[in-house]
């Protein structure tokens, strides 16, 4: 029997060639979430970049220049005499997430035909080399090369390390589909948890009385970053055609079947009102919790204010400095906590999903998130900030959970062949929440607020609002359908990509080839472990930070 490790005498394939990613009988499947992980871990610290905000704000040293109080946007990009300011700096968290929603929908087809290891490769040279110019434009001031490097190139990165794993994921694992997309999607959210305090043990290492010592920060943690990006890429392996794990045997198809066992077309999947319905639940269910999340702080801040501190009769405005300073250190702690519960949301909602279908698993996202958006108002009034804090959790982690079930969900539906660049086109969905869910929180905060509303009355409107796009996304995902069988691809079409892929004469015939004896032998807990001791670490720092501020 022909397989696709049998490669043509004397053939030469680079390094990077998808030919050479797949793997040969022996070869353990659990290699391959921690090389996922690895990248992952990597670009999640995008969510973790406001670390260097403050910082950045007092690059330059001595008072500020009159000139510099009423700058525009554009002299701030090539100011060198002049302190940037966080709106300015922000526009890079705006640029991470775009460029990652973009360069997903644009190259994910390409991702397909190279394989992970290329795109790996590629997104470990843009996210590395973007850290790089940005710590020129930091040692240069000068904002706009932050924002090319860091932002548009290192959101390229961002992109294509995002999907590299999720079709060679889903592939390896037929049975625990969800499990294998929340364990690397979940380093993603873990990436800032991660990466936050080495930068700040850096910043400390490299601080002087007139230089903040970010540049130095950037190189190291991109040089770091580059090292393990690289280890993950070039850990990738595909499985080879028609390859399943020993013993087991895809679900018989029923009438009520919500998983496919055939292909769809990239080309097609956006035709399909599927596709639409998949993409509108996403952005709803990430729109709500995106929204909350950047508004994290002066929610708890303004809501509870002097509660916080023992002083519930004080409400924020008639809060001292130093007692601001109390609250938001607490509110520090809050939002450490949140982001805890996104990661762990990930893997244990998409491992959930295993179980209830991806579908039912949006279902409980939907309805609990409406039932404990719309009780927070009634949590704020009684001033129980136990029971608020808690259904913010929850929420939290069921935003995270969204991401890590999705691709599952659209493998569900559209198959396997294409889910990668077909999860990279869905990821426009992201780009479009990650600027609906931060405009509707604050802009109804102010209107809120313009109109006289504090505290809690000034979010209310604003949480009724989040509880509307998560009913939206509860009838799009109402409203999704198995396909119609006109879709799929023939068994001789799917046979022809494989073949192209892998640059050998495919088989279609189903065995497992030997490979996945291993399961958590010496090489799977090295791997393992190179991922999980600096998520253990930055488990432990977030919980004694939040037990510590929550405590005092």
């Amino acid at each position: 029997m022909t397989t696709t490790t049998d490669f043509a005498a004397g053939e030469d394939l680079g390094l990077l060639d998808r030919a050479r990613t797949i793997a040969k009988p022996g070869f353990n499947r659990w290699l391959v979430p921690p090389a996922a992980l690895a990248i992952h871990l990597c670009i999640g610290m995008a969510y973790g970049f406001s670390v260097f905000w403050l910082p950045l704000t007092a690059a330059l040293p001595g008072p500020t220049p009159e000139a510099c109080t009423n700058m525009g946007i554009m002299s701030a990009l090539f100011t060198t005499e002049c302190n940037w300011r966080i709106t300015d700096l922000g526009w890079i968290y705006t640029l991470f997430f775009v460029l990652l929603g973009c360069s997903a929908a644009i190259w994910g087809g390409w991702l397909e035909r190279v394989g992970p290891r290329k795109a790996g490769f590629v997104s470990a040279c843009c996210w590395c080399g973007g850290i790089a110019i940005a710590s020129l434009g930091v040692y240069t001031h000068q904002l706009w090369l932050m924002w090319v490097g860091a932002g548009v190139i290192g959101g390229i990165g961002l992109g294509l390390g995002y999907i590299s794993p999720v079709s060679t994921l889903i592939k390896w694992f037929p049975d625990r589909r969800g499990m294998a997309t929340g364990m690397a999607i979940m380093g993603f959210g873990g990436g800032a948890m991660v990466g936050s305090p080495l930068a700040q043990l850096l910043m400390g290492q490299f601080a002087t009385p007139t230089d903040p010592g970010v540049w130095q920060t950037f190189l190291v943690m991109g040089a770091v970053y580059l090292v393990f990006m690289m280890a993950g890429a070039f850990g990738y392996r595909v499985p080879p055609a028609g390859w399943r794990p020993e013993g087991w045997e895809p679900p018989v198809k029923s009438g009520k079947a919500m998983i496919t066992q055939g292909h769809v077309h990239l080309n097609n999947a956006h035709k399909t009102p599927q596709f639409w319905l998949i993409w509108l639940v996403l952005c709803m269910n990430v729109s709500a919790g995106i929204g909350i999340l950047g508004a994290a702080s002066p929610l708890l801040q303004e809501i509870f204010a002097g509660r916080l501190i023992g002083l519930p009769e004080l409400s924020f405005a008639q809060l001292s400095t130093e007692q601001k300073l109390q609250i938001a250190g607490i509110a520090a702690g809050f939002t450490s906590l949140l982001s805890l519960f996104n990661i762990a949301g990930r893997f244990f909602w998409a491992s959930t999903s295993d179980k209830l279908g991806r579908k039912n698993t949006y279902y409980v996202f939907f309805l609990l998130g409406i039932v404990l958006y719309a009780s927070a108002p009634t949590f704020a009034q009684m001033g129980n900030q136990v029971l608020f804090v808690a259904a913010f959790c929850i929420i939290l982690s069921m935003y995270g959970g969204g991401f890590a079930t999705i691709p599952a969900y659209l493998a569900d539906i559209f198959g396997t062949q294409f889910v990668g660049a077909i999860h990279g086109r869905l990821l426009t969905a992201w780009a479009t929440a990650g600027i609906l869910g931060p405009v509707a929180v604050n802009y109804i905060r102010q209107y809120q607020i313009a109109n006289g509303h504090t505290g809690a009355d000034a979010y209310t409107m604003t949480i009724y609002v989040l509880c509307g796009m998560l009913f939206i996304g509860l009838i799009a995902n109402l409203l999704v359908r198995p396909l119609a069988p006109k879709w799929f691809m023939t068994d001789a079409e799917v046979k022809e990509i494989q073949q192209k892929q892998a640059g050998a004469e495919a088989s279609v015939a189903y065995g497992s080839y030997g490979i996945d004896k291993g399961r958590f032998d010496a090489p799977a807990m090295l791997a393992w472990a190179a991922v999980a001791i600096p998520v253990i670490y930055g488990c432990w720092f977030t919980l004694t930070k939040t037990a510590a501020l929550f405590g005092g």
